[in-house]
């Protein structure tokens, strides 16, 4: 069970490391745009929903990544007065209790908004109506991924609990 954490950690690992270059066409995306709109006076009508897209994918591939490496923001006023025992019993409890049921339900949520989008063939209602169904696809493969990344930390927290003892 505890070889399932690590494999959790080096694919989010990976793969955070593979999406944080989706901000590469997102500023191709942004300077294209500015330079059409400002150099020509010619905006175009797709760069602005092209980098809503690209940024929310970024965004939702970012949270497993970030998870793993705690760079959340948090407040840690209570957590970090406290002792390591302590420290991992209240990680473990609100893992459990907050970040497990939300994280889940959202994943859940995400991910039936995607099986309805590629049901309905969505498409944006702007004048380029590009197809939104992969873009809401992607961003449930990221919170799953996030969910994943919440499972390794709990398992984690467990085996570092046991060796405490």
């Amino acid at each position: 069970m505890f070889k399932i954490d690590r494999a959790i950690d080096t694919f989010n690992e990976k793969f955070g490391f593979y999406a944080s270059y989706l901000v590469l066409p997102l500023i191709i995306v942004v300077v294209f745009e500015v330079f059409m709109r400002y150099a020509f006076n010619s905006p175009t009508s797709w760069a602005f929903e092209l980098t809503v897209f690209l940024y929310g994918v970024h965004f939702s591939f970012a949270l497993p990544y970030a998870h793993k490496h705690n760079t959340h923001v948090a407040i840690d006023v209570f957590e970090a007065r406290l002792s390591a025992k302590p420290r991992l019993i209240l990680r473990i409890f609100t893992n459990v209790v907050l970040f497990l049921p939300s994280i889940g339900l959202l994943t859940f949520y995400v991910g039936a908004m995607a099986v309805s989008s590629w049901q309905q063939w969505e498409h944006a209602s702007s004048s380029w109506a590009p197809a939104i169904y992969p873009y809401k696809t992607l961003m449930a493969i990221g919170f799953f991924l996030f969910l994943l990344q919440g499972i390794a930390k709990l398992i984690q927290d467990i085996r570092a609990l046991k060796e405490t003892h």
